[in-house]
């Protein structure tokens, strides 16, 4: 979806009430889950607070902190992003921060304002009572604490992971920009459509000067679409330098792998756990990537700035904080020592045919993006069936 698309959906969504999205889960015009919080604790940002809270919940009990973009709201980005589904599923808590037109005229965090930046004051400090206040409320393991955001939200989920370090185990940043690079509009949109190259140390350094926090630091993950018109990708690898210098990794990644067809590069630490990874979304404008998971579901729906792109982002986030276990682990523990069914003659089980598409999608020819996109469906199809058994 381009960004003049972006922009006109965004401009309509007030009169698209009567769309139905019934095949993606959750219909558009179902009331939102989440649940507005008040008297929270101190306020100096003037924040909103929406959370949801799933009957079940995963052991240690986690929370996940989702910062919305420019001109949209909590339930909005919930709706389209699919965070509440994925709660649900998984069983952890969603605290939604939400920003009012009062503190900016176009509903954006505000990442690169001092007074909202810093630790212990404004937005920043309105976000960490949030916390705070769902940690007392339900049992909230300290040492389980995820935020994510996109574009503005992004901003800030790197102005969180900055000015309170130890409150979090990672983060993810999709189509954001640094901690500490603009402290007024102007330096704003510079970042913004220019993304200046700045040297790894400097980077790191806007960030241990944030707080006395010495490490360990978060882990995180990075997002952004190549054609990005409204934030420059180049600010994904200005993140990553970042977060590479504060983790003392290595410029060249460890690790390159094609993730639902797109390159994923990966650092990792000593004890092999991934440490910093980032995702480029090839030909994808300005938004969050939506599109079916691993488990075949599909999280969230599309609209402004959330972009159908064959990937759930929202998913690998959650997977990446180690969320997405509890489900398989519950029901291993409930049924008991697994039972292999006995196989027809002349048959073998068949692998289900979404990921047996996507596998042969997979082994297409990458020439490139254009080339990947112009292969034969119809031969694809066959060979997934083929391989499913289904085809002779």
């Amino acid at each position: 979806m381009s960004l003049a698309k972006n922009v006109d959906l965004l401009r309509r969504l007030p009169r698209l009430d009567g769309l139905r999205f019934a095949e993606f889960g959750r219909s558009a015009d179902a009331p939102s889950p989440l649940q507005e919080v008040t008297g929270f604790g101190g306020n100096p940002g003037a924040l909103r607070m929406f959370a949801f809270v799933p009957a079940q919940l995963q052991k240690p009990r986690a929370l996940v902190v989702v910062l919305h973009g420019c001109g949209q709201t909590a339930a909005a980005y919930d709706l389209g992003a699919g965070w509440s589904t994925l709660a649900e599923h998984y069983g952890f808590a969603l605290l939604m921060p939400e920003q009012q037109r009062i503190n900016n005229g176009n509903t954006c965090f505000n990442w690169f304002s001092p007074e909202d930046t810093a630790r212990g004051g404004g937005e920043a400090q309105s976000i960490r009572e949030m916390i705070a206040h769902m940690v007392g409320a339900h049992r909230i393991d300290p040492r389980r604490i995820f935020i994510t955001g996109l574009s503005a939200g992004g901003g800030m989920t790197s102005v969180m992971l900055a000015t309170y370090p130890e409150v979090f185990a990672a983060g993810a940043v999709i189509a954001g920009l640094p901690y500490g690079i603009a402290s007024n509009l102007r330096e704003a949109l510079d970042g913004m459509f220019h993304s200046p190259v700045r040297p790894a140390r400097e980077l790191g350094d806007l960030v241990r000067n944030a707080s006395d926090h010495r490490g360990p630091w978060p882990k995180i993950s990075v997002w952004h679409g190549s054609a990005d018109r409204t934030v420059n990708p180049g600010n994904a690898n200005e993140i990553v330098k970042q977060w590479l210098d504060l983790h003392d990794l290595p410029d060249a990644p460890m690790a390159e792998t094609i993730v639902d067809g797109y390159p994923r590069q990966a650092w990792w630490g000593k004890d092999g756990a991934t440490l910093v990874e980032s995702y480029a979304i090839t030909d994808m404008a300005h938004g969050t990537p939506l599109g079916l998971a691993d488990n075949d579901q599909r999280y969230g729906v599309e609209g402004a700035f959330l972009i159908e792109a064959g990937i759930s982002s929202s998913y690998h986030i959650a997977k990446f904080f180690g969320l997405t276990d509890w489900i398989a682990d519950a029901a291993k523990a409930e049924a008991g020592p697994p039972t292999k069914p006995a196989a027809k003659p002349g048959l073998s089980p068949a692998p289900h045919l979404a990921r047996s598409i996507r596998a042969a999608v997979a082994e297409q020819p990458s020439e490139s993006k254009q080339e990947a996109r112009s292969f034969d469906l119809g031969q694809i199809i066959t060979r997934a069936l083929t391989a499913a058994g289904l085809m002779k």
